[in-house]
């Protein structure tokens, strides 16, 4: 199968790629240039050149000979502080190059079967200890309003020959990216701890699963629509900041207050740390997906085993 992958040279996108490589797939990464490190796409994936202005240019000829499509593009969400600028660049980058895949979906003469565009479990806002499935709506919240707008626009490949799946991902667990590398130098100097109250629930997927999911949703015909990539057991900051400990042997009590991180992160503080939502994946358990780890504390475990 042939899969164009947009966003395959980061966190996600690059064991994805490797992993799709592995199952013997033709792979194409969207790029927005292809010099720069030779590591930049993984070995076996060929580049090409895009730009994601919201229109299909010439890269649009390899979703027209593609059997899936892998949204993964946009600007870090926690790469800085959320000035207006920055705002901006989170949500234009989602939307204008969903826009372009989903024109270049519509364009193609033979469109791609499927349609795996990434979203985030921020689609519902703040939520507190309500159990969230994929039918609740979107928040009001700035993460929730982006969410939205990225998802309508992926809808917009919709059509009888391409099913369209909604990734919406959690906090996806990994030493080598993502969140939990920003946790460790706490823990590791003894003063690790919850953040905040502590109540807000931090849904969570280890990267193994993540990826074992996207691949899940390529092959299953009937995964479509919204679907939360997330652990059948979220837990809030404080069991995660002791699941934490528990698998570094360090102790977790000393908590980070909410006040002092408002003053350092601004407004992405409340937004990705000291709220929440308590998402479970309804949709994949219902259909058969298979977790291998349902619990922090295996996925940490796992995760340090290897340390």
């Amino acid at each position: 199968m042939k899969i164009v992958i947009a966003g395959g040279t980061g966190f996600l996108g690059r064991p994805l790629t490797n992993a799709l490589l592995q199952d013997k797939h033709d792979i194409v990464i969207l790029t927005r240039g292809t010099e720069g490190p030779p590591r930049a796409v993984a070995a076996g994936a060929r580049a090409v050149s895009w730009d994601p202005n919201g229109t299909a240019g010439p890269w649009a000829v390899e979703v027209g000979t593609a059997q899936a499509i892998v949204n993964l593009a946009g600007e870090s969400i926690a790469g800085a502080r959320w000035t207006a600028a920055h705002k901006a660049r989170i949500r234009d980058s989602r939307v204008r190059a969903t826009r372009s895949l989903a024109a270049a979906v519509r364009a193609a003469a033979v469109p791609p079967s499927v349609f795996v565009s990434g979203s985030a479990v921020g689609y519902y806002g703040p939520r507190g200890d309500e159990e969230v499935k994929e039918d609740q709506p979107a928040g009001s919240d700035f993460l929730g309003r982006v969410c939205d707008e990225w998802e309508r626009e992926a809808l917009g490949a919709s059509s009888e020959r391409t099913r369209v799946a909604l990734i919406r991902t959690g906090i996806v667990l990994e030493k080598d990216g993502g969140a939990l590398p920003q946790m460790l130098p706490p823990f590791r100097f003894g003063v690790g701890g919850p953040v905040g109250s502590g109540r807000q629930y931090w849904p969570w997927i280890h990267r193994d699963d993540w990826i074992a999911m996207v691949r899940w949703v390529i092959s299953t015909p009937a995964a479509s629509g919204a679907i939360n990539a997330t652990a059948p057991h979220p837990v809030t900051s404080s069991a995660f900041a002791r699941a934490l400990g528990r698998a570094m042997h360090r102790p977790a009590f000393m908590p980070a207050p909410g006040f002092a991180l408002r003053l350092l992160l601004g407004e992405m503080a409340d937004a990705l740390l000291l709220s929440g939502q308590n998402a479970i994946p309804a949709k994949a358990a219902r259909a058969g997906f298979q977790f291998r780890y349902r619990t922090i504390d295996e996925a940490l475990g796992a995760i340090f085993a290897r340390s």
